[in-house]
């Protein structure tokens, strides 16, 4: 069982992560809100000890995507328009904005393999670990999706 110190280090330390793994799944803020919550909530009742700093991060990462998946087959459930919550956002460089309106339109399949391998630098192999998915799926994802964001991209350079 983690004492109150730990947990409040790992939150403080992980909860931006969880938070924009869920974000990245759902394309909805209050979900990844309460997505991010409930993986802290399970953190807290863990009782199993954790062998590293990177088993950590690997456990939450792998308890908020159950979670997505979880709340993506009740039957209430709906995917909002990230749109409301793009707007709370500030860019500093235009390019930044064009590149998460391209990463937010690709396929759940594409942006989180993507999310991880590019901003959370996961290679592809841990990627797969954490996923529960073959390598060859994660290298898959990771070119389609690239290739989605290079035509997506160009599209939007033709268009300025």
């Amino acid at each position: 069982m983690l004492t109150n110190e730990q947990f409040t280090a790992y939150a403080q330390r992980y909860i931006d992560t969880v938070y924009r793994v869920a974000l990245n799944y759902l394309k909805s803020a209050a979900d990844a809100e309460d997505i991010t919550q409930n993986v802290f909530l399970k953190l807290f009742r863990e009782d199993k000890p954790f062998a590293s700093e990177e088993h950590v991060k690997r456990w939450l990462i792998r308890v908020a995507l159950n979670e997505c998946k979880s709340l993506t087959r009740a039957r209430w459930w709906r995917s909002e328009s990230y749109e409301d919550y793009a707007e709370t956002l500030t860019f500093d460089n235009p390019a930044h904005s064009d590149l998460f309106y391209a990463v937010m339109a690709l396929p759940k399949k594409y942006r989180v393999p993507i999310y991880l391998h590019y901003y959370e630098e996961y290679t592809t192999q841990e990627i797969a670990e954490i996923m529960k998915v073959p390598k060859s799926t994660v290298c898959t994802h990771l070119s389609r999706g690239r290739e989605l964001l290079k035509q997506s991209l160009q599209e939007v350079d033709a268009n300025v």
